[in-house]
Parts: structure tokens; C-alpha cells; sequence
């Protein structure tokens, strides 16, 4: 049995969501913020040092990261969502993976953070800005004809850029980038998706 750590309106909706993908037996506990501060609760530095979800725990080992999360459970339950070792889109896979936290999450963060700061980060946002578009327009060319962004269909990659591509589109971008709006609406119209949503929230 799996069991994910779940936090209200974070990342790892994802993984609810992948989880729901594969079928895999699982249970999750579900974290709420501070409604204030808007932080994790401190009940999660029980689970992991650095007190962030998603985690899981799994086979008596506790798993934090979301791109790790995604490969072993795909690894394990849906290898057919990872393409093969050795082969271009593998590396496109491993590319894209880290992509969605190494590089498309810098920007997004900065602009939720600096956006708190009134006035004081006027300054700041027209290099912010550029750069959301210089992600999202990577993340527009990067994605298949068919809307996937490696396989045709869905992949871990995909598992893992649905939440920067959701933040273009709630960024007010669904016209400069058609191609990720198509992708959003793809995949909150899948049964699995919605069910995540159901049980987890946005």
C-alpha cells in the first residue's frame, strides 16, 4: 500500500492524480495550509525533514520530490508512461522532467512571492514576466502534435508539466499559448483527473 501525503492546493495534486492514472492501491492524508500564513502544517516535518508534499512512503521508504515520486511509481505500476532507456524520447523524458521543477518553477515562484510585495516589486516584474513567457513559449514548441509532450500518450512528462502549464493558464495566456491551453483542458477532462480534484481539491 501507498500512501501519499497530500497537501490542499500544491503540487502534489499531480501525484493524486497519477496515482488515480495507474490504479495502484493507495491510501492519503490530507494536509491542510494555514489559513493565514498559507504554510504547510508542521505536522509534515514529521513525515519529512523538509516538511513539504507531496511525500510518499512506499515499500518502508519515505519519498519526497515530485519528478522522483512520478519515476518510481511509473517504474513500478505504468512503465508504458516512461519510453525506454536509450532511446531519443528517453531523453527528451528525463530532459522534460527536470525541466518542470529545475527551470518552469523558477519564475513561477518568484512571480507568486514578489507579487506580495506591492510597490517594493514593481521593479522585478517585466524580467519575471519575460521569463514566465520564455518557459511557457519552450513548453508551447515542446509539446506533439498529437498534445502530449513525449509519448503520445500520456506520460510522466506530462504528469509533471500539467502544473506549470495550469499556471499559464491561470496567468491569463490561454490565447498566446493555444497548444498548453488544449493540453490544460485535456487533462482536467480526464476521468482520473477529476476524480484527483474530488478527493484532493485544486
Amino acid at each position: 500500500m501507498i500512501t501519499l501525503h497530500h497537501l490542499n492546493r500544491s503540487r502534489s495534486l499531480r501525484i493524486l492524480w497519477l496515482l488515480e492514472e495507474i490504479g495502484a492501491p493507495y491510501d492519503f492524508i490530507r494536509h491542510e495550509r494555514d489559513a493565514k500564513t498559507n504554510l504547510a502544517p508542521p505536522e509534515l516535518l514529521k513525515v519529512h525533514p523538509l516538511g513539504k508534499s507531496p511525500v510518499i512512503e512506499m515499500d518502508g521508504e519515505t519519498i519526497c520530490e515530485s519528478g522522483a515520486i512520478t519515476e518510481v511509481l511509473c517504474a513500478k505500476f505504468a512503465p508504458r508512461m516512461i519510453p525506454s532507456a536509450g532511446t531519443p524520447a528517453h531523453l527528451r523524458h528525463l530532459e522534460l522532467m527536470h525541466f518542470a521543477e529545475g527551470s518552469a518553477m523558477t519564475p513561477v515562484l518568484l512571480n507568486l512571492y514578489v507579487s506580495r510585495l506591492g510597490e517594493a516589486g514593481a521593479p522585478l516584474h517585466p524580467r519575471i514576466q519575460s521569463e514566465l513567457d520564455n518557459h511557457f513559449s519552450y513548453m508551447e514548441s515542446a509539446l506533439r502534435p498529437s498534445g502530449h509532450f513525449v509519448l503520445d500518450e500520456l506520460s510522466a512528462a506530462d504528469i509533471m508539466l500539467s502544473f506549470p502549464a495550469q499556471i499559464a493558464m491561470r496567468l491569463d495566456r490561454r490565447a498566446a499559448y493555444p497548444k498548453l491551453a488544449a493540453f490544460v483542458d485535456m487533462i482536467e477532462a480526464r476521468p482520473a483527473y477529476q476524480r484527483a480534484v474530488e478527493k484532493g481539491g485544486v
